[in-house]
Parts: structure tokens; sequence; C-alpha cells
């Protein structure tokens, strides 16, 4: 039984992939670890993995930024540079040591893009680091570059090699000035661990120690890009959907009320953006009023609406349950639920309030399976037309049908499992292959 360490940082849609890949690591026969923010302990041990803390909760982060919920929450999604200082950087120090303490007879090591202190610790330990990337934007490449805001100097689609060299050389300023910002901080750490200054020239590119980089997203939804890293696997959404870490009991109102009707509108906003949702879910109640249809709103647990007539509110449902039954899916756009909504194989209407979301939201739309709607621009007028083209054009339905009868066969955590296990020495690999279920 061979250790093999995961670390992620970031909210559900960021720990979801790494308990399913755990899960598929376990059936294989090898002792996964995630190594996570404090409030993911206890619900990754309740999906039966172990799980050590080497981040501090949400809570003690907002805390130290001296907020309440719903002020940090807004903050760290108006500002993506706020995040990174006043999120991320601050306990780069402590979750590196953390780490440290916690990889020993670790034979591989697993670590989102944005565990920075993940490619400090391999190199130090001299352990095989597996990059893992959610998200399809974050390979940055220069044919197919970010769909944010924050990218907006970078020429989208660039059909000459021209606006090829444009992509490369912002790409080589932001690098730069990403270093210069937050360089000194990075190799402070790594020379407390006995390491030299980073190579790397920005801490969101794929570290050169990394062995394997893994694409835990559908090639259907990210393509292979010309320039990713050449150790590049696009494996599938590693699929995960419970809310407390057990199996999911059965909801008998949510599901009699599916079973009552036609198909509802499915309104979610994740699990971080659910925090401050601002008047989104009463907008959504507003919407389904005024299209006359019945839907489901998962509100989280922080609301004051109620079930009632044809709109149900719930704090959370299994969404590989019910996204299927939906007629339409308004979310948000974050990687966890966008992956379950094309699997699914539902239109769509994305509501983007930070980060990747917005760059998934256009990746839709280009797919033909639903439309964008900007979050501050979320109302029950705009809304309303733009869903009843979504459930009127068969157009619409019939792709994100197709699309989700060609996602579905994606079984992302076996293959991310069966990749991981190619960085073992060649007996442990013959013996996991023994081990292994048909």
């Amino acid at each position: 039984m061979r250790k093999i360490l995961l670390t992620t940082v970031g909210t559900l849609g960021d720990l979801h992939p790494f308990i399913a890949i755990g899960l598929a690591l376990k059936r294989r026969g090898h002792r996964p670890v995630l190594a996570v923010p404090a409030d993911h302990v206890a619900k990754t041990q309740a999906a039966g993995l172990e799980a050590v803390a080497v981040l501090p909760s949400f809570d003690a982060i907002r805390e130290r930024m001296g907020m309440g919920e719903d002020d940090a929450v807004k903050r760290v999604m108006a500002d993506q540079t706020y995040l990174l200082e006043q999120v991320l950087l601050p306990w780069l120090e402590s979750s590196t040591a953390a780490l440290d303490e916690v990889v020993g007879g670790a034979d591989v090591l697993v670590g989102s893009l944005f565990v920075f202190g993940a490619p400090i610790i391999a190199e130090k330990r001299r352990v095989p680091l597996v990059s893992v990337i959610l998200q399809p934007m974050a390979i940055l490449s220069v044919h197919t570059p970010p769909k944010t805001s924050d990218f907006w100097m970078l020429i989208q689609a660039p059909g000459s090699p021209i606006g090829v060299r444009w992509n490369r050389l912002a790409y080589g300023v932001i690098r730069k000035i990403m270093r210069l910002r937050y360089g000194r901080r990075v190799d402070e750490v790594r020379a407390h661990h006995g390491l030299s200054p980073a190579c790397d020239p920005s801490m969101f590119d794929i570290s050169r120690e990394t062995a394997l980089t893994l694409c835990c997203y559908s090639p259907i939804f990210g393509p292979p890009q010309k320039d990713a890293p050449a150790n590049t696997e696009i494996v599938g959404f590693p699929i995960y959907d419970s809310q407390g870490g057990e199996t999911e009991a059965p909801d008998p109102e949510l599901e009699a009320f599916l079973a009552e009707g036609p198909p509802p509108l499915v309104f979610t906003l994740g699990s971080f953006a659910v925090y401050a949702p601002g008047d989104f879910y009463e907008e959504a109640a507003a919407t389904a009023r005024l299209l006359g249809t019945r839907a489901v709103l998962l509100t989280g647990e922080r609301t004051r609406l109620q079930s009632e007539g044809d709109i149900l509110v719930r704090a959370y449902a299994p969404h590989s349950t019910l996204f299927p039954r939906a007629a339409v899916i308004i979310h948000h756009g974050g990687i966890g639920t966008t992956g379950q909504a094309l699997r699914a194989g539902k239109p769509q209407l994305v509501v983007p309030h930070m980060g990747d979301q917005a760059d998934n939201a256009h990746r839709i739309r280009k797919m033909g399976i639903g439309l964008v709607l900007k979050a501050r621009r979320f109302s029950a007028r705009r809304a309303a037309p733009m869903i009843a083209a979504l459930l009127d054009t068969p157009a619409y339905r019939a792709q994100a049908e197709r699309v989700g009868a060609l996602i579905r066969p994606e079984n992302g955590a076996e293959a991310a499992a069966i990749a991981i296990e190619r960085l073992l020495p060649l007996r442990d690999r013959a013996e996991m292959d023994i081990q292994a279920p048909e």
C-alpha cells in the first residue's frame, strides 16, 4: 500500500475532485491522504479518506481580514489580487511547513496549482509532483487565452502568428509583474526549506518540478492545447457529490416535487458565492413566476426564503441526481457545477461572479448549450427572456444532450488515479494492476 498525498485549497469545487481521485486511488489499493483547509477535514474523513489540516479555515482567514462572512466573500469575489494577497499568501510559510510534516512516506505528491507550497516540498523531499488543473483557462495558452477581465490585454482566438506572438509577449509581462510582486516571498519560504530561488517566473505556472500535469475536465469542454506542457493528460471531470461527505439520504419532499410536475428550473450559486448572494435568489424566484415555471432554489443554509407553490427551496441537493431532471440550470459557472451541468445534458444560463467562471461561461456559450448573463445584471426582467430562449429553442436542448452523452461515460477520477500510478516504481505498479478492480 503506497501513500499518495493530495493537497488542495479553495471551495468545494476545488475539494470534490480531490476526494473523487482519492477514493479512486483507495479502490486501487493505495493509501491516499488529503492535506486540506481545516474546514474540509471532517467532510473528507466522512467520505472515507484520511485528512489533515495544512491551512486554516475560511473563518480564521476572514477574521484575519477583519470582516464578517458576507463582506469577506464579496471582497474576495470582487478582487482576485486581494484573494492572492490576503487569503493565499499570508499562510504560505505555515502551510508549506505543515505540508512538509505530512509528506513523509509519500511516493507521489498531487497538488492543486494554487497550493504554492506543493512544488517547494516536492523539490525538497524529491517526491514526484502531479500538478492538478481544474479549469481549462489555467493552461494559459497563447492560442486560447482566458476569457476574463484579468486577461483583457490578450487577443482571443488569435488568427495569425502576430496575434500569437502578442499573447506570448503579454504573458511574459504578466509573469514578470507577478515575479516582482511576490517572488521574494516565495523565495524566502524556499530558502527556509534549503532551496535556492525559484526558476519559475510565476506562481501560477506549472512548476518545472512537475512530473505529470493532470487536467481534470473533459476534453470536450477544454480541448488539448499545442502549448500545454508535454506531460499533460486530460482525464475528464472527477465527480464527487455529497454535502457532508457521507452518502446522501433521499429527500422525500424534493422527490415528490420533481415527480408531480414538469422539469423545473434549477438555480444555484455553488458553495462560495452562496454566502453573499445579494438578491440572486429573490430574483430567481421572481423569474420562475414571470415565466410560469417550476423551480428548485439551492440557497445554502443561510436563507430567509421559504418554499412556496411551484418554488422549492433547498439548502443543497446532489447535483448528479437533481440536474438531469432539470429543464434549465442557472448557475455561477464554478467548474464543479459546470461539470455536473455538462454531464446532465441540460441547457445552461451562466451568471459568473469571479475567477474562472467567466471563462467557463464563455465556453458554454461557444459550445451552443447556454447563454451568459453578468452577475451585476441578473434580474428577473433580464433573465426571464434568456431562459425562455433556452426553453423554446430546440437547438440548445439537442446540443446539450449531445454533449452530455459524450461526457457521461468519462471517468475522470479513475483515469487520474491510473495516470498517477504510472509515477510509482515498476514493481509497485505491477502490484497495483493485480489489486485494481476490473
